[in-house]
């Protein structure tokens, strides 16, 4: 009996050891944007209702402001397994694929119900894109819909000519070549400085970079074209995700389901508000001119064309579905 006790003791250990081992299952998740932004809002509550569900066995741990990893390197830290998780913005990888860009072509989809139905019609050839990396898409959610940043009012394409203006995707790489300005590319962190030191004098993005950057300091006009509502999207590393427990997988699903219905209801919240934070701080918010919205539907028109042409008979499929 005495010699039993300890046996009994050390086997206790041992399934102690591999339940803590188990229990700590870590996950980091970079994402680029600080934490002020709907996006993070939302993975941040995303990571926490898994931790709840899953009663700490997985737990995601959010590094967010590009701090673990910088932003274009996010994709292939996932697909390598640098890292099992984590947040970009999908059309990031337009070059890759021309799946990834159907929403950044101008005035397609600007609104949100018809942002939503072409998110319906795309979602599944994402999916099929992102498996070929070895990668499981969780969800997606949008932006608000994208204005121009400038350091003077525009009511035409051709107030842009010859300005410096950022450039965070192929597709606004695109736009600013056909605006006959000269496309720079600036991750978000570095909007502030890149103003400030002349790096560029204009921008194309949404209400909430816009605030998060503070962009009364270096510009004094936003323009809300409302040309196009762009997603960020949550992937996830297929080997990461097989090596969970069944159970845990279907958490991490229901977690996901849910962080995409509260994300698109948070974008349009933070439509609103945002747009209203920056005339707050002093930017003059004006609705674009009747010849802005002709020239930038007449460059959508280009644009939505080339993209077209370049994703084939899938595009034309994904177009069919939409309209």
């Amino acid at each position: 009996m005495l010699l039993f006790k300890p046996l009994t003791t050390l086997l206790m250990g041992a399934f102690l050891l591999v339940g803590t081992s188990y229990a700590e299952t870590k996950w980091d998740m970079p994402t680029p944007y600080g934490d002020g932004v709907h996006h993070t809002k939302n993975v941040r509550q995303f990571a926490d209702e898994l931790n709840k569900q899953t009663k700490g066995e997985l737990k995601i741990v959010v590094h967010s402001g590009a701090s673990l990893i910088k932003h274009p390197e996010i994709h292939r830290a996932v697909r390598t397994g640098q890292v099992p998780i984590g947040e970009m913005f999908m059309g990031l990888l337009g070059n890759d694929n021309p799946i990834f860009k159907a929403d950044n072509i101008p005035f397609l989809a600007s609104d949100f119900t018809s942002a939503k139905r072409l998110w319906d019609a795309t979602r599944p050839s994402i999916e099929k894109a992102l498996e070929k990396d070895g990668l499981k898409l969780l969800y997606a959610v949008p932006w608000p819909p994208q204005g121009f940043y400038t350091k003077k009012p525009i009511s035409s394409a051709a107030d842009l000519e010859g300005l410096k203006m950022r450039a965070y995707s192929p597709t606004t790489s695109r736009l600013a070549v056909l605006l006959k300005a000269t496309p720079t590319t600036v991750q978000t962190p570095e909007i502030p400085q890149a103003f400030s030191t002349g790096i560029i004098d204009a921008m194309v993005t949404s209400p909430s970079t816009g605030v998060s950057s503070q962009s009364w300091d270096y510009v004094t006009d936003y323009t809300d074209t409302q040309a196009w509502i762009p997603k960020n999207m949550v992937i996830v590393n297929m080997r990461a995700f097989k090596r969970l427990d069944q159970e845990i997988q279907q958490a991490v699903m229901k977690a996901a389901a849910s962080a995409e219905t509260r994300g698109w209801e948070m974008a349009q919240t933070e439509t609103a508000t945002k747009t209203a934070t920056l005339a707050e701080n002093g930017i003059k918010v004006a609705n674009p001119s009747g010849r802005l919205k002709a020239d930038l539907k007449a460059i959508g028109k280009t644009m939505g064309d080339e993209w077209a042409k370049e994703a084939g008979a899938l595009g034309k499929e994904i177009l069919s579905t939409y309209q």
